[in-house]
């Protein structure tokens, strides 16, 4: 891997390039629909919601997208609170996109500050020494192992630095590293998956490939399945080649998938069912 653009040269690995072209088709052909040209807001909304429902079903919150719709109320139970997380990291994701290139921790940061919405003193910090992760990432065949407080806060710093340098890798590839490198670090104390799903979206619409936010993949990853993630996500944390072209494919199909139903929602604007 060249170590001066390591996230570009994952895109030459087997089925990386594939992925990006298709992904390039599916999110254009949304930004083509008629009803783009008058009511993109209204489907930047619609989007918004759908993708919050999606990555809080994957944190075990799998409302009916009504429900989500229809409540007001997200405190009563643990997961009426994931869903309110969820909900609101959308809403905030699109004020940070001016941070995030010059200061992606102190956007992770922020992230996990809205998401815990509480003062304890582990919100919007990564984890120290000793402290656990009070949360199950997701389900499978075991856990996978927990990076110690140094190794965190070196892999981040890295990451940082990989951003901030900016590069030629596709918004993909980039993306989808971010999505898995928090995944598999789990820097927080609590809401890991959430803010990195959060993440994947603010790279997604900062690079300029969904600007106005219309492919939601939390929609797609969550019709995958956990079980699809979960497996996905092993082949990013085994580090081989093989397993990151899977992740990033899998992380395609997720964008793909959001952008499909960006378009059935404008098909629906576009019969008047909606």
């Amino acid at each position: 891997m060249s170590t001066t653009d390591p996230l570009a040269a994952l895109g030459s690995l087997p089925g990386v390039a594939d992925s990006v072209e298709s992904v390039r088709k599916s999110v254009d052909r949304v930004y083509g629909h008629r009803i783009m040209r008058r009511r993109s807001n209204e489907i930047t909304s619609e989007a918004a919601l759908r993708g919050a429902r999606g990555s809080a079903a994957l944190a075990g919150a799998d409302w009916a997208l009504e429900e989500v719709r229809r409540r007001t109320d997200f405190s009563a139970d643990p997961e009426a609170r994931t869903v309110g997380a969820a909900l609101r990291l959308t809403s905030e994701a699109g004020q940070l996109l001016s941070i995030w290139r010059q200061s992606p921790l102190r956007v992770l940061a922020r992230l996990h500050l809205v998401a815990a919405a509480d003062d304890s003193a582990q919100v919007g910090r990564p984890r120290q020494p000793g402290e656990p992760v009070a949360e199950e990432l997701l389900d499978g065949s075991g856990e996978l192992p927990l990076p110690g407080a140094d190794e965190v806060a070196g892999r981040l710093e890295g990451l940082s630095q990989l951003i901030i340098a900016g590069g030629r890798a596709p918004a993909l590839v980039t993306a989808a590293v971010v999505h898995g490198e928090l995944l598999t670090l789990r820097p927080f104390t609590s809401h890991n998956g959430l803010v990195a799903r959060t993440a994947e979206r603010i790279v997604l619409v900062g690079s300029g490939l969904d600007p106005k936010s219309i492919a939601p993949c939390e929609v797609g990853h969550a019709e995958q399945g956990a079980a699809a993630y979960r497996e996905a996500l092993d082949g990013y944390a085994s580090g081989t080649g093989e397993g990151m072209a899977a992740w990033i494919a899998h992380c395609g199909r997720a964008v793909e998938l959001g952008a499909r139903e960006s378009t059935a929602v404008c098909e629906a604007l576009q019969r008047g069912a909606a």
